[in-house]
């Protein structure tokens, strides 16, 4: 009994913590992907359902060999891609064996459009009573804006997010990263990992919801309540201190640094070190609720401090008083970066058939199993027949479904399909 019990520990700190589920994966590009990204590093068996013509993330270049982009690379490893034209009944119907044996099947389609198609809620629940069901849409299927599409733009537009950057620069911008597919995609995650729970707990399944635009503005909203918090208002939403124009990183002698002294005591530091005596008794800067109302006066005062050492200084003096400071990193220094080589976050990997290629690890670790790429991100359509087949269909039933050729996707998308998710 003992040696079973550790032979099973040994499994699950292979595989791991979701080692045994099952997840249908009707999603594309980045939104869904990063979800099903999440529960496939984790341990899950992702199959990732795709059209003929493939998921379009496939087909951003550089890459090696078609349909097998950089991108793709990381957010699709550790999955299994069945190719099937669900245009055709016969693929249809394969994919109700696939649910049928699933523990989770999450799309990203507008409501009208996955009920269109065959696949509501009802119906999915009637192949598979304890499926957990999720909705990756754009907006809540409730609201007015339900059959609106939904992009990373948009919704940076639309939940509060680009207006944020007025208060700096004078005018809405986008941030410079799908940032909204990327929180929608880990609520995804969080969502199914919470009903998968409750359905072990014996709740049973269920469906789930989990629109983009509710994700952002409540992720918007977290500091930025405020006044607006209370019922009347005690003041408009909006955190002075996030939003000041003043809040930024700041130029030093040779580059520009993250120098944010927050405490009492890391300001008291910092007015010694930069000789601002006169503003260590200062009652405008003491305690932290009364220095925020004042922050523009502090914020003017690191930037006038900040240019007159180099940023190896300013890291050496923050650091040795723990005031909070890091230089400004720009996506080519992070391979080098000693604290991620310290704690093993970049590696290479050899892909069968894409060659050698940089992968990042799972930044969470656990203490009971340990992270790995259990398989490369598939070819289009690689695993069809072994995953039908283990879904019971026979040789015929397979062949018939995987002998049409794989449909190239247009040039023009090849090189100009946006980047986001359209729900």
């Amino acid at each position: 009994m003992q040696a079973e019990a550790q032979d099973q520990t040994t499994a699950f700190a292979s595989a791991g913590p979701l080692a045994g589920v099952r997840v249908i994966d009707l999603t594309n590009v980045i939104m869904g992907p990063t979800a099903t990204h999440m529960l496939a590093d984790l341990g899950a068996d992702v199959i990732k359902v795709e059209a003929p013509e493939g998921d379009s993330f496939r087909h951003y270049r550089p890459a090696r060999g078609p349909g097998m982009g950089g991108n793709f690379l990381h957010l699709n490893r550790n999955k299994r891609s069945v190719r099937l034209d669900l245009k055709r009944a016969e693929a249809r119907a394969a994919l109700d064996r696939l649910i049928a044996g699933a523990d989770v099947f999450v799309h990203a389609m507008r409501p009208d459009a996955v009920a269109r198609l065959g696949y509501a809620y009802e119906r999915v629940r009637g192949l598979n009573p304890g499926i957990v069901y999720c909705g990756a849409y754009g907006f809540g299927a409730d609201g007015p804006y339900a059959h609106k599409a939904a992009y990373d733009d948009l919704i940076q537009a639309g939940s509060g997010l680009a207006a944020l950057r007025s208060a700096a620069d004078g005018a809405p911008a986008y941030l410079p990263t799908v940032l909204c597919d990327k929180i929608a995609g880990q609520a995804i995650a969080c969502a199914i990992l919470a009903a998968l729970y409750q359905r072990r707990s014996g709740g049973g399944g269920q469906a789930v919801e989990v629109p983009m635009f509710e994700t952002m503005v409540e992720f918007n909203f977290v500091e930025h309540m405020v006044g607006y918090a209370f019922a009347p208002p005690l003041g408009p939403p909006g955190f002075n201190r996030v939003l000041s124009p003043r809040r930024k990183p700041y130029r030093t002698r040779d580059g520009y640094a993250c120098i944010l002294p927050y405490s009492d005591r890391n300001w008291r530091d910092f007015f010694v070190h930069t000789g601002r005596l006169d503003f260590v008794d200062d009652p405008r800067f003491a305690p932290l609720a009364v220095r925020v109302q004042n922050i523009e006066i502090l914020y003017a005062l690191v930037e006038e401090e900040a240019v007159k050492r180099t940023t190896a200084d300013w890291v050496a003096f923050c650091d040795s008083v723990s005031i909070p400071c890091m230089p400004v990193l720009g996506l080519e220094d992070l391979p080098e970066d000693p604290h991620l080589k310290a704690v093993g976050f970049w590696g290479e990997a050899e892909h069968p058939s894409e060659g050698r290629y940089r992968t990042m690890r799972r930044p969470a670790n656990f203490s009971g199993s340990r992270f790995r790429i259990r398989r490369h991100a598939p070819r289009h359509g690689e695993h069809t027949a072994e995953v039908l087949a283990e879904a019971g269909l026979d040789r015929a039933a397979i062949a018939a479904l995987t002998e049409a050729p794989p449909v190239p996707p247009p040039a023009e998308r090849a090189a100009t399909a946006p980047l986001e998710t359209a729900p």
